[in-house]
């Protein structure tokens, strides 16, 4: 794979810890003049604010004998982040992806958030967001997605890197740990509240947000209760150019959707045959040649909004009793407009289609159309809106309780529920057909330059260049293929609702006894009970409606057509509104005048079309699946302390025995016809574990440990759903018998505290991943594949007839290998003012690779050896701070080698990617008096782009690793505003 250098990467770093880091000195510097340092007032010191929350952070990793890295509130808080992703970040071997600018999903050692277990409050919880197409859609996996919660709802976050009995089963990567605040973290009243006003550069919107937290104790401390609210509103805005993915014309010898080439200019055209093998060398270079799929510019505004609600009660009613009651609610709602320009007809090919005339090509040694003319080409202007609203809600009930003073028992019962809603999701179309001199060159994959020509002697941006039409216009020439059927595709109306529910319900009961000053032994064990939902639904349509689309209806009254299609074309420009994107202002469909005219969102039948929707349709049933999943689990563990001679020596050993019976359900298409079908299937695991800790001289340890673990299988590989063709014997599923991915893991650390606020530390890690999932084409009798026989009534066949099934199985994993560098410390051996500042840095390297099927037929599998999927084998941040008794200021920036997020994703790809990526963010404080603080940040200050590639190897000759998918960036955010803590 192909990545960027890092070189301008590493020069804006630079410049810019240059000037943040003259500014802070300078300002520091005034401020020592202006008020005496502490040192020069009082013998001891008391650290609070940032530095504080490091020392605590470092603390509890030195407690701990687990391998933990912790983050703490006023480290939350005082990161310029936008929500949860953007604080984990700055944990040793934890990467982010973003979307819409904002950090979504993370990965953890080079493992991608499926193999990531979240806990809220200790209990699991899973919450899902919606995302823009190219960064995987809305997420129907088991991943988490941070982006649902502000960072400052919670109070401390634990990421668990090394596995012990008496944590939750289910993560390869780690158990990241997320916990609100509760009234016994405070002394007494605390109320606390912040409120900022962003703007960013590229939307030009200035938006609020804001916190408030109240929390108080009574009864001698006895009982408390507590309530935080965050709130926060930001218009994001991407833009820049797209493709979708690349493709050839054509397969191998044969013609497709070029039906003719140039060699002088376009003055005079060499037809290529629609079908039958081609012999004409130039005609086959050309057809073989990848061309962008859907090449055009694209501008995402996204409308966000985020709500999170905590609250706490505590009450200790009795000596060795404490009983917490947690709740969380969350909403972030993000309503996006999508607006794009772009060439369809490379899309699309086959008789009675366009077929394009190419010529002022150039044809690169990689075997890509990267520059080129063409004549016969549809353009489209589009307009998608989704409504998007993620809901979260928890609540946990949890009771501590000392039985004796050697046994302590915790119970806890709670259940989580997570809805991410797509009611509308919508897409309207202007077209234009036979375009002559339609132009792309993408000689700068970065910044392609585009020409649209002109359509009935106007420009992008007049009505006359559209049409909006139930189909083409104009029938093709002999040239093209034929005089049947029309030309090009129906202007399009797609109406697409679709929605994802995660619930869980978990009880859970840990016991705690104190064998001796040396043994304590912990047992346990849980009943967790998860229920998914996946629905989407499609427009319904008659088959006179062809391609989705909307007839002309007749008004019974009247005789007359009234049907949106001549309505619209009668009065284009009504209809329409202007937008500017990549340097071209264009005409698209204004989905606001649509619903007012025509209540298209209706779900009916109406005068103006049909606008009901169902979810067996081809399009929508491979998304409606359930799944039900129980998982009963006991443990035992016993933790020690004692001493190798002098050498303190700590840790445990355990093993946790995890039961798994799952029930999935989805929908298998047959012609025109759905067959609902479900499969049970259970399986167990024993899970060993260890975990030691030798501290050969002070404040100096070597942690190690080793265990089994197991990440059960992504939900969409479990689905059922898929489609059979009985006629010729071919099966495309999902697989609800694959089992868990499973590994062996060890881990060995070295920690040096120097002191409270220093931290050094090495980590090396190795995953031994005995299975992987990958999608395999294989022929095998149906009565193996644990379907029911009765897909297959009335075809004669029996259980023993062979099909040629694509489905993804069980294969071979392989080695993670890597190493983790922490390194925090202050410079307080720096002079003067500058003993105030410090530094936080790690660093990650992780090696893996995976044999990946990226062709498979019934006699040959084709091989593909590359990194594991999500790995970036680079990572690193860098945090440089200074803090004073009034002024506190960092700047911090993470790096995030390039990546491979995608298998196999079509047109004859082999791998979707992401490339290098590096974020600057800053923030800068100052304390006005002991209650009320001014703050200043900026997030992402170089506008870092969303760079994401596509790669080939294919039959065709087509080599290239590093073609455009999607670049764009979402500007720069800023905020000015104040905290106020009493």
């Amino acid at each position: 794979m192909k990545t960027k250098s890092i070189n301008s990467r590493t020069a804006s770093a630079i410049t810019w810890y240059g000037v943040s880091a003259l500014a802070l000195m300078a300002t520091g510097a005034m401020a020592q003049e202006a008020a005496p340092s502490a040192q020069d007032e009082v013998d001891t010191v008391v650290v609070t604010g940032f530095r504080n929350s490091l020392q605590t952070s470092i603390s509890e990793k030195k407690k701990s004998n687990d391998i933990v890295d912790v983050i703490k509130a006023d480290d939350i808080a005082q990161f310029p982040d936008l929500n949860l992703a953007e604080s984990l970040q700055r944990v040793p071997g934890v990467a982010i992806d973003r979307d819409g600018g904002e950090g979504r999903s993370i990965t953890v050692r080079g493992l991608n958030s499926e193999f990531t277990r979240v806990r809220l409050n200790d209990l699991e919880a899973l919450a899902t967001a919606g995302g823009k197409d190219v960064s995987g859609g809305a997420n129907r996996g088991r991943g988490f997605d941070f982006n649902v919660f502000a960072a400052e709802l919670f109070n401390s976050l634990t990421v668990r890197k090394s596995i012990s009995a008496e944590v939750e089963e289910g993560s390869l990567g780690a158990v990241v740990d997320l916990r609100t605040a509760r009234p016994f973290d405070y002394k007494g009243f605390t109320m606390a509240g912040s409120g900022q006003l962003g703007y960013n550069d590229l939307s030009k919107d200035t938006s609020p947000r804001g916190t408030f937290l109240i929390s108080n104790r009574w009864a001698d401390g006895k009982l408390g209760a507590l309530l935080s609210i965050a709130y926060g509103e930001r218009l994001a805005v991407e833009e820049g150019p797209n493709t979708t993915r690349w493709e050839n014309s054509s397969s191998p010898g044969t013609a497709g959707r070029f039906g003719g080439y140039s060699t002088n200019g376009g003055t005079s055209f060499t037809s290529i045959a629609q079908s039958g093998t081609l012999t004409d060398p130039e005609a086959i270079k050309l057809t073989n040649a990848l061309h962008p799929r859907i090449p055009r510019y694209a501008r995402l505004e996204t409308d966000q909004k985020r709500l999170g609600i905590t609250g706490s009660f505590q009450m200790r009613p009795f000596e060795g009793t404490l009983i917490t009651l947690d709740g969380l609610l969350a909403e972030f709602s993000a309503n996006r407009d999508e607006w794009e320009v772009e060439a369809i007809s490379f899309s699309r090919s086959g008789a009675g289609l366009p077929r394009t005339q190419v010529y002022d090509y150039t044809i690169d040694n990689e075997g890509t159309l990267v520059k080129a003319k063409f004549n016969n080409v549809d353009i489209r202007s589009e307009h998608r809106f989704d409504e998007l609203k993620t809901t979260f809600s928890q609540l946990n009930l949890t009771w501590d309780q000392n039985i004796t003073d050697k046994l302590k028992m915790r119970l806890l019962v709670g259940a989580s529920n997570s809805l991410q809603d797509n009611p509308e999701q919508t897409t309207f179309t202007f077209d234009a057909y036979d375009v002559q001199g339609y132009s792309y060159d993408f000689t700068n994959m970065k910044a392609p330059v585009f020409n649209y020509g002109s359509s009935n002697g106007a420009n992008l941006d007049q009505a006359a260049y559209w049409s909006y039409a139930p189909n083409a216009l104009a029938t093709p020439t002999a040239a093209e293929g034929g005089s049947t059927g029309s030309r090009g595709d129906a202007s399009l109306i797609r109406i697409r609702p679709q929605s994802v529910e995660n619930k869980f319900n978990t009880t859970k009961i840990d016991f705690n006894y104190e064998l001796n000053d040396i043994f304590t032994v912990k047992f346990g064990g849980s009943s967790k009970h998860y229920d998914f939902t996946s629905t989407e639904y499609g427009r319904y349509t008659t088959a006179v409606q062809t391609r989705d689309e909307a007839a002309n209806r007749v008004n019974a009254t009247t005789g007359q057509a009234t049907g949106l299609v001549n309505a619209v074309q009668a009065n284009l420009a009504s209809y329409a509104q202007t937008v500017s994107v990549g340097g071209n202002t264009y005409l698209i469909p204004n989905l606001d005048k649509f619903r007012s005219d025509f209540n298209y969102d209706c779900r009916c039948v109406n005068q103006y079309g049909v606008f009901t929707v169902n979810n067996t349709n081809s399009s929508s049933r491979a998304n409606n699946r359930l799944a039900k999943e129980d998982d009963t689990t006991a443990y035992v563990q016993v933790d020690f302390s004692t001493a190798i001679g002098s050498m303190p020596f700590r840790g445990n050993i355990g093993v946790r025995k995890a039961d798994t019976k799952q029930w999935v359900a989805g929908y298998i298409g047959r012609g025109t016809s759905s067959v609902y079908t479900q499969i049970e299937r259970s399986y167990s695991d024993t899970l060993p574990s260890i975990n030691v800790s030798l501290s050969p001289f002070e404040n100096f340890f070597i942690r190690a440990a080793a265990s089994k673990a197991m990440a059960r299988p992504t939900l969409a590989s479990l689905s059922p759903g898929g489609s059979i063709t009985t006629s010729s014997q071919t099966f495309t599923t999902g697989n609800p018998y694959l089992d868990p991915y499973r590994a062996n893991t060890k881990d060995l650390s070295f920690e040096w505290y120097a002191d409270r606020d220093t931290l050094i530390s090495l980590g090396l890690f190795q995953k031994d991943i005995k299975n992987f999932i990958q999608t395999l084409t294989k022929q095998v009798p149906f009565q193996e594949l644990g379907f029911d026989l009765s897909l297959l009534d009335g075809t004669g066949q029996t259980g023993s007839t062979l099909y040629t099934v694509t489905q993804p199985i069980n294969t071979p994993g392989g080695k993670l290998t890597g190493y983790e560098l922490n390194v925090q410390l202050p410079f307080k051996f720096l002079p003067g003012f500058l003993q105030h500042t410090g530094g936080i840095f790690n660093y990650t390297h992780v090696e893996s690779k995976i044999d990946y099927v990226v062709a498979s037929s019934l006699t040959s599998t084709t091989y593909r050896r590359e990194n594991l999927l999500g790995l970036s084998p680079e990572s690193w941040n860098v945090t440089l701070y200074y803090e004073d008794d009034k002024l506190s200021g960092r700047v911090a920036t993470a790096y995030r080698a390039g990546y491979l997020n995608q298998l196999n994703p079509g047109s004859g790809a082999d791998f979707v990617g992401k490339n290098e990526t590096l974020n600057i963010d800053t923030q800068i404080t100052y304390k006005i008096n002991k209650n009320f603080t001014v703050v200043l940040e900026g997030i992402n200050l170089t506008d870092e782009y969303d760079d994401r590639y596509i790669a080939y190897n294919t039959a065709q000759g087509n080599t290239a690793s590093n073609l455009l998918q999607d670049y764009s960036h979402p500007g720069r955010q800023y905020y000015m505003g104040f905290r106020y803590k009493y």
